[in-house]
């Protein structure tokens, strides 16, 4: 009798019981509770992890992996870029000149950055360059601009894009700005609005000749990596002192915080789901455990440990919660399943780097998802089992 009563016990409370149907229907929405939670917090972490992966992505991309930055006028220069392409065989460099300007199109003005760059070298680190560029050949004096800027500006290609420099020179008794018509060659899509409208790329003799600069000094030297957070610290070993060199990730530490901070506090207030429903299995059990008083008193006077009844309470609660994990996990994987395989959401692609949701949970997510709603379910479990376990015998069966 003592081997199976547990198991037994547990399969009996789990039945429906007709005289106490409100004992069935909390565990059943306590097994609902359970299921709702664990799916909305397996299919919103995948979605907060798709879209982090595709921000860095991207921003990786337009950002540059590594950046060389002169500390001094003139430090960053053709000697330099040949000492780095001897020294790191594995990477690829693309000089830059870079200025602020204003684009002018009729009436219209969008603030943002030229670079000047070698399109074949170019193409090498920023594969949105590639892709825009393709079998294009840019003479002096054309521009790649983004979609953005195009849209915005109503542009055509081979149309003039006037730009006004921040580099002023003097004339006369006052200082004016440099004002320079570019031919539109191509366009390029990053999936960034923010990138496509501001930036905007011409060949490297043309912004140097605007600037005067010469034809061996940059503005500075981008960099591909595939593992930019170990590169970094050996090419920082043999440049001179009057450079530096960045990661694209230290432009957008605050963006991926705050990133961070909200995948931490959506999953915080998405567990309080599986809490509430824990609530349900406690007031379940409790009910339970009032209404089989007798049964309890019964079995503990026939030889049944306290031990045993307690288990049979903690089990019933693990049954329902551990069920209703399994549910979540069978319905959040078929969701995602749906959400990846069917265009059923489509997003802006000007204010998200995609159009489709992007979706990827990892093993992380997963576990702490379900190890995270156990815990819940084996806490709220525990206090009427042990309150089950506390029943006194002389006096349930003297009342009853």
């Amino acid at each position: 009798m003592k081997t199976s009563i547990v198991p037994y016990l547990v399969k009996r409370f789990l039945r429906f019981d007709s005289e106490q149907p409100f004992i069935f229907l909390s565990a059943l929405l306590a097994f609902l509770g359970i299921t709702l939670g664990v799916m909305v917090l397996i299919i919103a972490m995948a979605l907060m992890n798709g879209f982090d992966n595709e921000f860095r992505k991207k921003l990786t991309i337009m950002n540059y992996p590594l950046t060389v930055i002169p500390k001094f006028y003139g430090s960053v220069n053709e000697n330099l870029l040949l000492e780095l392409e001897s020294k790191f065989p594995d990477l690829k460099f693309s000089p830059y000149v870079q200025s602020s300007v204003m684009a002018r199109s009729g009436s219209k003005l969008e603030g943002g950055y030229i670079f000047g760059v070698d399109f074949k070298s170019e193409a090498n680190v920023n594969s949105v360059l590639k892709e825009a560029i393709k079998e294009n050949s840019f003479d002096k004096f054309d521009i790649l601009i983004g979609k953005s800027l195009k849209e915005e500006l109503s542009l055509e290609i081979d149309e003039k894009l006037m730009y006004i420099f921040t580099h002023v020179e003097p004339g006369g008794m006052s200082v004016t700005p440099k004002i320079k018509r570019f031919n539109v060659s191509a366009v390029f899509d990053s999936g960034l609005s923010a990138y496509d409208k501001a930036y905007s790329y011409t060949t490297l003799a043309s912004l140097q000749a605007i600037m005067n600069l010469p034809n061996n000094q940059y503005s500075g030297i981008h960099i591909f990596s595939a593992n930019p957070h170990e590169d970094i610290l050996r090419i920082k070993e043999h440049l001179p002192r009057s450079v530096s060199i960045k990661g694209w990730w230290e432009e957008n530490v605050n963006f991926f915080a705050a990133l961070e901070l909200e995948k931490v506090s959506l999953f915080i207030v998405l567990m309080l789901i599986i809490l509430i429903a824990a609530i349900n299995i406690i007031s379940s059990l409790l009910m339970t455990v009032m209404n089989r008083r007798s049964e309890i008193a019964l079995l503990l006077s026939l030889g049944a440990t306290s031990a045993e009844v307690k288990k049979v309470f903690l089990y019933l609660g693990i049954v329902i919660g551990v069920s209703g994990i399994m549910a979540g996990i069978v319905l959040g994987m078929s969701g995602l399943w749906v959400l990846s395989t069917f265009d059923i959401v489509n997003l802006p692609k000007d204010v998200y780097p995609t159009s489709t949701l992007p979706l990827d949970l990892s093993l992380k997510d997963f576990f702490s998802i379900v190890i995270g709603a156990f815990v819940i379910v084996v806490l709220s479990s525990f206090y009427p089992a042990k309150k089950a376990s506390e029943v006194d015998i002389l006096t349930v069966l003297r009342n009853e």
